[in-house]
């Protein structure tokens, strides 16, 4: 415990300083527009306390972030990303602040918007004291969302760090097969690469865009490192922890039903047992399922299963997971969460349809009647539970320390070595991630 605290410590002191003329120096910049109404729509009549409050918020995140403090050190003296626009689609909350200031003291220009639901304004507003463009607040639309995400790609950034690939399909939009043909990288877009976080993501760049997008885009989600530490046990911890804040549920006894059983769905189902859930699991893949049965869970199609749980958990990363067809088969009183990035895996269109009444009993909790009598409890609207509901936390510090020092280096590899790299989705190099395997070890002071 002694060498964690005394690296956070140092951590803070070296960075606060740091921090604060970069703070001070972006004020005077943008105080201007903090209003918001040059970025994406106005958040707060008094943005300049939102700032303030971000501000205090992330000081302590930063404290936590041992890995990205050293980053930042290194980036600041190399300077990689002098010259670069990097735009962004991530949640925007404090520790995403933590990488965004990272890649700015490395020479990046930042326009950035969050996902649908999970946008934290008075990071918003802290980060635009910096002198970044910001667009989104908490209270977007979809629609509204979706004008964020085309304001980024409108803005041409060279790099792209993107949560979804949406940032990715509208650049793919741009691509000029004349430019392809004349051997230019970028494909005519100014692109030279780019980052993917999510599995939804790798599976868009994989499937629906294949082909499609001429610059390299290194996949986070493909880190092993990522999967076992952020979305095998962060996500485990922080759904579950989710789960209980908004809800204020018992655990232990109740049945859950984990629907995917990758990285993500592995952890939930841990973190569920280890609070004395009764926990099964839906897989349509038969060799993670025997996995699945091999760990301990009962498994079986989740038609079936529906009927046995009190409490669904999506975490596929796939639309069309809960269907009108397992909906019809829930018990009363079922509650319906999904961990996935994107509200796809709940068919929450088709529940309201059948509806007869919906009433929000609480922050993040709406009760939905439906003809036969029963009713289900959606949690965040269908959205992804731990960044969507109340007061959302996320992933532990640690995890995104961790996480983001992989956005990081992947991002300088991008911006200093991308004619070495093949075009299309790829996994983080495997050098990268030995390198922060090794950091974060002795972060842990795991040999003690």
């Amino acid at each position: 415990m002694s060498t964690d605290s005394s690296t956070a410590s140092s951590t803070a002191s070296s960075t606060a300083s740091s921090t604060a003329s970069s703070t001070a120096s972006g004020t005077a910049r943008s105080a201007a527009s903090l209003d918001g109404s040059a970025h994406g729509g106005s958040l707060a009549p008094d943005s300049a306390a939102l700032a303030a409050r971000g501000a205090a918020r992330i000081d302590w995140i930063r404290s936590r972030m041992p890995l990205l403090a050293e980053a930042r050190e290194a980036l600041a003296a190399s300077r990689p990303f002098d010259g670069h626009l990097i735009g962004m689609s991530l949640h925007l909350e404090p520790k995403t602040a933590v990488l965004l200031e990272t890649l700015q003291a490395g020479g990046a220009e930042i326009v950035a918007t969050g996902n649908h639901g999970s946008t934290q304004d008075d990071v918003v507003a802290y980060l635009r004291t910096l002198g970044m463009t910001v667009h989104g607040r908490r209270a977007d639309t979809l629609d509204d969302h979706h004008a964020n995400v085309a304001a980024v790609d409108a803005a041409r950034p060279s790099i792209l760090l993107d949560n979804g690939a949406d940032l990715a399909a509208l650049a793919a939009s741009r691509v000029d097969p004349a430019a392809v043909d004349a051997g230019d990288p970028t494909g005519g877009t100014g692109i030279i690469g780019g980052t993917e976080e999510t599995t939804s993501g790798g599976l868009r760049l994989r499937a629906e865009l294949a082909q499609s997008i001429p610059f390299p885009v290194l996949v986070i989600n493909d880190s092993r490192l990522k999967a076992i530490g952020e979305n095998k046990h962060s996500v485990g911890q922080s759904v579950v922890e989710s789960l209980m804040r908004i809800t204020n549920l018992r655990l232990a006894g109740r049945r859950f039903l984990v629907a995917g059983y990758g990285w993500c769905g592995r952890g939930i189902a841990q973190y569920l047992r280890a609070m004395g859930g009764k926990v099964a699991v839906a897989e349509i893949d038969e060799l993670v399922a025997f996995e699945a049965a091999w760990d301990g869970y009962r498994v079986g199609p989740i038609e079936e299963l529906a009927e046995w749980a009190e409490v669904v958990i999506t975490a596929t990363g796939h639309p069309d997971v809960v269907t009108p067809a397992v909906l019809d088969r829930l018990a009363d009183g079922t509650v319906l969460a999904n961990a996935g990035h994107v509200p796809w895996e709940i068919d929450v269109a088709a529940l309201y349809a059948q509806s007869t009444a919906r009433i929000v009993l609480d922050e993040a909790i709406e009760r939905i009647d439906l003809p036969d009598g029963r009713h289900v409890i959606l949690l965040a609207g269908g959205r992804m539970v731990n960044l969507a509901g109340r007061e959302p936390k996320g992933n532990s510090l640690e995890a995104m320390d961790l996480g983001f020092l992989l956005q990081a280096l992947s991002l300088e590899r991008v911006a200093t070595s991308a004619a070495s790299l093949a075009p299309g989705a790829q996994p983080v190099p495997d050098d990268i991630d030995r390198d922060i395997a090794r950091r974060m070890l002795a972060v842990m002071g795991a040999d003690r």
